[in-house]
């Protein structure tokens, strides 16, 4: 968890020097083996989150010039959301990198709550029809999909406002390369505060990719690894949470797999703010 996120603020830094901290190091606690650090510089923080065309400008920005150094998706190194590490294996196939990466995340809720009714089975049927039918088109008909540098945790507990510059610095990264609309994820969530404006605001800098009609399912669709991270970590949410979970996973099936889901009609957007 501390080499990852050392890698990951230091990649950030070395794109864009004033949006994460310096970090000077992560080790071993030689009086607590097992027990391990990280130093950055101290943040001093004004207490309220970013303007939206400002942070906005600064995401997509990342996005747009943070290149993979092997052209494919992944991290040089493991990185962890929360406690879960990631796995950032090189690949240069979106779908099968995020499908690996939903199933790490859903095999470690499972493993903290069990089953409840149709969570297995719609997870599977998500995997089989929906996640390649939005996916994989990304990727298809001579289509190039560029791994972007995301910061991988992008929510309002991550990001301040520095007292110093009076600009956004954003920390607790868990960095790879992804799909640059991967990371707005996060902002369907509604215990995030980056609502609809933020996202409108990065749109506008940033275009949904090809096919663009699509945008909205993929944005509910990688909302779900981040509902099943949240799931995982905090057990008091958790019921509320895997509702989400399997409501979106419901609709998307519906959608994209036959005999399967609910129908769009329902209300499903409990995740998502205007």
């Amino acid at each position: 968890m501390m080499e990852g996120e050392f890698h990951s603020l230091s990649t950030i830094r070395s794109l864009m020097p004033d949006f994460a901290p310096q970090v000077h190091g992560w080790g071993e606690c030689k009086g607590t083996p097992g027990t391990y650090f990280l130093i950055m510089d101290f943040l001093d923080l004004i207490d309220e989150i970013p303007d939206p065309a400002t942070l906005a400008t600064l995401v997509s920005n990342m996005h747009k010039t943070g290149d993979s150094p092997t052209g494919m998706f992944g991290f040089d190194k493991p990185t962890c959301h929360g406690k879960i590490v990631q796995p950032n294996t090189w690949d240069s196939n979106w779908c099968r990198y995020f499908t690996r990466l939903l199933t790490v995340f859903y095999d470690a809720d499972m493993a903290v709550h069990g089953p409840i009714p149709g969570l297995e089975e719609a997870f599977a049927t998500l995997k089989e029809y929906a996640i390649p039918r939005l996916l994989e088109p990304l990727q298809a008909n001579g289509r190039v999909l560029k791994p972007s540098l995301v910061h991988g945790d992008l929510w309002h507990g991550n990001v301040g406002t520095s007292v110093e510059t009076e600009e956004p610095i954003v920390y607790d990264a868990s960095c790879s390369y992804a799909h640059h609309e991967y990371e707005l994820g996060m902002w369907r969530r509604a215990t995030v505060s980056f609502d609809q404006t933020y996202i409108k605001q990065y749109l506008l800098r940033l275009p949904p990719s090809e096919p663009k009609e699509d945008w909205d399912d993929r944005n509910r669709l990688y909302s779900i690894k981040f509902n099943f991270s949240h799931s995982a970590h905090w057990l008091g949410a958790s019921e509320i949470t895997r509702r989400m979970i399997l409501d979106d996973m419901q609709y998307l099936n519906y959608k994209y797999a036959p005999n399967a889901g609910i129908k769009p009609g329902r209300k499903v957007e409990s995740n998502v703010r205007d």
